[in-house]
């Protein structure tokens, strides 16, 4: 048995190594993620975007405001429109993305201290960072041009008093590529991983060199699990450190959890990959569930959040567990105490997996050409 193991694990990586869409989907692809995804996000937070101002106070506060706002890197004041009507028209022409409207009585209300008037800002929800960062900008300004302008009693307390600093936890930067990429690469180790392993089987389908036996199983499984590992290894250690992602690091959690990652998501792919009698339809089949697997990971909106049914059917998805996992380990230096319920749920689903593959009718029930032949 030793021996058929050794001989599947070598044939697999000869075979990984010497197919070129193999390569591609195990190798290639996770060299160019890790960089290509990150990429556009380098910036961490959008900058000059145009945005319309509505004036209707015209007083020293209001003229503050909107120079200010202005020399902000985050906002470039694009026109000064009379009515909201003209704001919103240059706004559903795509010229803006979004609308200052400062009220009349702004700075009367604001040197008396009484309610009435202030400043509205209605943004193009359909760019989330972009609204965002207006959103953040705009707050920002408002708050040091009324210190200023106003020159209130409470005002100057608060500047003489304690001074706060906010300074985010785990995402240093506030940046929009630290928050999303460390999430989307558990989406990307596990989707290249995938479709390499039922592209593996698959085509051996398709080309009747289909293997039965358990330790020819078990020897394929353990050689794509080491290039999972491989695969995880570069991405949370080489570019993680490359493009300065927030990690504080439990290193020994990692390497704990990452060959149960790279086990199950290889198990999964050998599986599925059984199904299929040719390499091209197990990925035309597999493909279109990456964009599906990103919403359920549980980052973009809480598992909690989501109706019962589907929360357990995204915890099948082995980059759920992964994601809930690696994030706390990579960037949040949780204890495996911590981490205990992703990792629990992650080595539940590497078992049932590998116990379908080694042991599943996916291997008795297949066609074996030479018994055909043989017929």
């Amino acid at each position: 048995m030793m021996t058929r193991l050794l001989h599947a694990f070598e044939a697999t990586w000869f075979e990984v190594l010497q197919a070129r869409e193999l390569v591609s989907l195990a190798i290639i692809s996770v060299l160019f993620y890790a960089f290509y995804y990150p990429a556009p996000y380098s910036q961490q937070q959008a900058l000059a975007l145009p945005m319309v101002v509505v004036d209707r106070d015209r007083t020293p506060l209001s003229r503050a405001v909107i120079r200010h706002l202005g020399e902000t890197p985050t906002v470039r004041i694009v026109a000064l429109v009379p009515d909201i009507m003209a704001a919103r028209e240059e706004v559903r022409q795509r010229r803006a993305d979004g609308i200052l409207y400062l009220s009349k009585g702004l700075g009367g209300a604001a040197l008396k201290g009484r309610p009435g008037a202030g400043a509205a800002l209605i943004v193009n929800g359909t760019y989330f960072v972009r609204a965002e960062g207006i959103a953040r900008a705009l707050g920002d300004v408002v708050r040091e041009q009324a210190v200023e302008v106003t020159g209130s009693l409470t005002a100057r307390r608060s500047r003489s008093g304690a001074t706060i600093v906010m300074q985010p936890l785990f995402n240093t930067t506030g940046g929009y590529r630290d928050y999303v990429f460390p999430a989307i690469a558990n989406i990307i180790l596990q989707q290249t991983l995938l479709f390499a392993s039922a592209r593996l089987i698959a085509e051996r389908r398709r080309r009747g060199d289909w293997q039965r036996d358990r330790a020819t199983a078990l020897g394929t499984w353990i050689a794509m699990t080491l290039i999972g590992i491989f695969a995880g290894l570069f991405v949370f250690g080489f570019a993680f450190w490359v493009q300065d992602v927030p990690r504080t690091g439990n290193v020994p959690g990692l390497l704990l959890a990452l060959p149960v990652f790279a086990a199950t998501v290889a198990a999964l792919g050998l599986v599925a990959g059984s199904l299929f009698r040719s390499g091209d339809d197990a990925l035309k089949l597999l493909m279109p569930t990456s964009v599906p697997l990103v919403f359920l990971a549980g980052f973009a909106w809480p598992l909690d959040e989501m109706p019962g049914w589907l929360a357990a059917i995204a915890w099948l998805s082995p980059a759920t567990a992964a994601m809930h996992l690696f994030i706390r380990f990579n960037q949040m230096g949780a204890s495996i105490a911590e981490a205990a319920t992703p990792l629990l749920v992650l080595i539940g689903l590497m078992i049932g997996y590998g116990a379908i593959w080694c042991f599943g009718r996916s291997h008795a029930g297949c066609e074996d050409p030479t018994s055909d032949a043989a017929g």
